[in-house]
């Protein structure tokens, strides 16, 4: 099985952290020169330092579309990207019957719009290169709404449809484009997921942490090295003729197939 990436270059985003992190480093390990994309320059720079072999770092805050869209269009003149991996930090819980308007936006310009601008950047160097892999981190969302997470279940799922569709338009080029979708994993998100629980229902961490690992079959969190070594198949030669799908790593927590 053909898992070797070299030759092959890597933007990752939201990659000084958790799942980001850990796939920028296995596709390093895989032989894929690295670009980290994230806002903060000296966490970048202490992750790039540590990934080594050539692992490079762009600074944008996803928040500012034109700034992510210049700062990636400006890399890829000279350097065309073959693995796109799109991760973006959910949006704050909540009911969505409560949910501000502003957060809705919010989360789509996060979400959506960044991604749909990077890969108009980086497509014309996958074309050129007849290899292209497109991985977007979403959740297991898009399959079952998650309780509590209102604008995160509504955005999720518009860049799952977004994502099918490019998959369908794009295959022709030898892109393929797929969703891993997460379950708990042990990042700072879940960890603040968490911490909100607890102060709602007035439980300890503990106890909240404990319930919600119950209702995992494997009766346990996630690793974000185990989220990426499913981002990491899906980007190498091996996984050349699968596209347009949703992969869930969640244990089987998921309720439906």
């Amino acid at each position: 099985m053909n898992l070797d990436l070299s030759g092959k270059t890597a933007l990752v985003c939201g990659s000084t952290q958790g799942i980001g992190r850990a796939a920028a480093e296995e596709l390093s390990s895989m032989g894929a020169k690295v670009v980290l994309l994230a806002r903060n320059e000296e966490k970048l720079k202490s992750v790039s330092k540590s990934i080594g072999n050539g692992c490079e770092y762009l600074v944008a805050d996803f928040s500012n579309t034109e700034e992510v869209k210049k700062v990636v269009s400006d890399y890829v003149a000279t350097n065309p990207i073959h693995i796109l991996i799109n991760n973006t930090g959910g949006p704050p819980g909540g009911p969505v019957s409560e949910a501000k308007e502003e957060e809705f936006y919010s989360a789509f310009t996060n979400h959506l719009v960044n991604n749909h601008n990077l890969v108009q950047a980086i497509k014309p160097g996958m074309v050129e290169a007849g290899y292209g892999r497109i991985i977007n981190v979403i959740s297991t969302s898009v399959k079952i709404p998650l309780t509590g997470l209102g604008v995160s279940n509504t955005i999720r799922g518009a860049v799952a449809n977004w994502s099918k569709t490019l998959a369908n338009e794009l295959g022709v080029h030898q892109i393929t484009v797929n969703n891993v979708l997460p379950g708990a994993t042990e990042t700072e998100r879940l960890t603040s997921i968490i911490s909100n629980k607890a102060s709602k229902t007035g439980n300890s961490e503990e106890q909240v942490a404990a319930t919600m690992a119950g209702a995992v079959p494997m009766k346990r969190f996630a690793k974000p090295e185990e989220v990426a070594n499913a981002i990491a198949f899906l980007a190498s030669p091996a996984a050349s003729y699968i596209n347009g799908i949703n992969v869930p790593v969640d244990g089987g927590r998921t309720g439906s197939l």
